[in-house]
């Protein structure tokens, strides 16, 4: 079962990663959010369509599962709240995820863009507010760390967010990166 503790500190994550992402995204031109470092890196609005595509299709697995019968067993998964938190939000090691969630100019206009990223965290903020469900009794298999139980998912969803939020910050980084309002000197 989740404590209050526990909770509470997910909740804290996942507003705070929200607002760090927002923070990187004030002021941006269109040309800004446009610009890809190379032709095999992400342009700022391709990080928050990739946040949004991951964050709602983790959602909707955790809101499916929890429907589910309980498992007789649930895989072990202890350890992995500090894995988590210590390894996803680094940028060390890149990851290429699966084709599904990569971006591919689903919504064209940002502003949309921005609202449909502030819908799914909204939804996700709020189903991790009132969810009675036993989170961790419950897990799938990430890719790379293997099973997550689903408070370790939604642990993830924030992590995963704040990585994506630093990807933003090099991208205006980037010597390439058209200067002007909002950029970085």
């Amino acid at each position: 079962m989740v404590e209050r503790a526990e909770r509470n500190q997910l909740l804290h994550y996942l507003a705070e990663s929200r607002e760090v992402l927002l923070r990187a995204l004030d002021n941006l031109s269109g040309e800004q959010r446009r610009f890809r470092p190379a032709e095999d890196r992400w342009s700022v609005a391709d990080c928050i369509e990739h946040i949004t595509v991951v964050e709602n299709g983790i959602l909707r697995r955790i809101q499916t599962i929890l429907q589910e019968a309980a498992p007789e067993q649930v895989p072990d998964t202890s350890g992995k709240d500090q894995v988590i938190l210590d390894h996803v939000p680094r940028r060390a090691t890149r990851v290429k995820g699966p084709e599904q969630v990569m971006p591919n100019g689903r919504w064209a206009d940002f502003e949309e863009l921005l609202r449909q990223f502030e819908a799914t965290r909204e939804r996700t903020l709020r189903f991790s507010a009132v969810t009675q469900a036993d989170l961790r009794s419950r897990a799938f298999p990430h890719p790379f760390l293997g099973p997550l139980d689903c408070y370790q998912w939604l642990l993830f969803l924030a992590a995963h967010c704040e990585r994506h939020a630093r990807q933003v910050e090099e991208v205006k980084s980037d010597p390439g990166f058209p200067r002007g309002l909002g950029a970085t000197a």
